[in-house]
């Protein structure tokens, strides 16, 4: 495998929390090109036209799967596309991310749509970073990630914004079948004029499914936030979403919620909450000794945690 950079192994730490090879399968990505790839012996790595395809045999337990990707390069732009197949019965984790280092004049750009098939009674837990670092232009991400589950599936997707991504378009979508349940919880966090969207949207056509979306975001300085939640209800199912914000200076959040019932026996709910950080809670911790910054950043990294 070709050697990573300081720069690079520090975007890959940041969005995946390794820098080396691990064990198990695998996909290093850097600059556009796969730097390392390796299967195992329940989990099939295999390229395809930008991107890969990933199987997971049926019956697979407690593995993990790293697919990260890393730009360092100005001006490149890319579209990923990686579709998963996971078996009846497996028990997944995949940890996805893309950390984007630019010093340079021109934008770079990280298109990934991961496309996820899960079998009956499946588990899969995926965790997804974005980060952006440098002093060039801009660090963008847009990411796409489509979840069909099937009979009594559980998927839980855990995707957060870091920090230093300048614009970003979210997109999340999941299909249930009966029994199935999906947990989302979304992290965000933005600074001086970046920009974020993001648009959720669960459909639970099977009897007695589930989702539960819970997306915190934290708006400083001019920066600006956008959310559309959504779920629609086409069975006896419960349906929940909730939306948090905290705002600081300029910053600015719209929420804007949708629940669609379709049955007499779908129960769906939502919440939400944009305000600032209470005084009360500055205060408290500015007595202990922190300073007013000091104050703040602990509020707001236990928010996001």
């Amino acid at each position: 495998m070709k050697t990573l950079d300081q720069i690079e192994k520090e975007l890959m730490q940041t969005v995946a929390d390794i820098s080396e090879p691990p064990k198990g399968a695998y996909n290093f990505r850097v600059n556009g090109k796969s730097i390392g790839r390796q299967s195992s012996e329940n989990i099939n790595v295999q390229p395809q036209e930008n991107g890969l395809i990933i199987t997971v045999k049926a019956n697979t337990q407690d593995e993990v799967v790293h697919i990260p990707v890393v730009i360092s390069k100005t001006g490149h732009k890319e579209t990923v596309i990686n579709d998963f197949y996971i078996g009846d019965n497996a028990d997944v984790t995949i940890v996805a991310g893309c950390g984007i280092y630019n010093c340079g004049a021109d934008d770079a750009i990280h298109d990934g749509v991961h496309t996820f098939h899960i079998g009956k009674n499946a588990k899969v837990r995926y965790i997804e970073k974005h980060y952006g670092a440098g002093p060039g232009a801009g660090k963008i991400l847009n990411p796409t990630s489509k979840f069909y589950l099937e009979k009594n599936a559980y998927a839980e997707a855990e995707l957060e914004q870091i920090r230093g991504v300048d614009s970003t378009n979210r997109i999340t979508a999941a299909e249930l079948a009966d029994g199935a349940k999906i947990l989302i919880r979304e992290k965000m966090l933005t600074q001086g004029k970046q920009y974020a969207k993001s648009h959720i949207e669960t459909i639970l056509d099977g009897k007695d499914s589930v989702a539960d979306i819970v997306s915190r975001s934290v708006a400083t300085d001019e920066s600006r936030q956008e959310f559309t939640l959504h779920i629609e209800g086409n069975n006896a199912c419960r349906g929940h979403s909730e939306c948090d914000a905290i705002l600081q200076d300029k910053g600015t959040v719209l929420a804007t919620p949708s629940l669609d019932a379709k049955h007499v026996d779908a129960q769906l709910i939502h919440e939400a909450a944009i305000g600032k950080i209470a005084g009360i809670q500055l205060n408290k911790l500015m007595t202990l000794g922190l300073t007013r910054q000091q104050a703040e950043s602990q509020i707001i990294n236990g928010f996001l945690k």
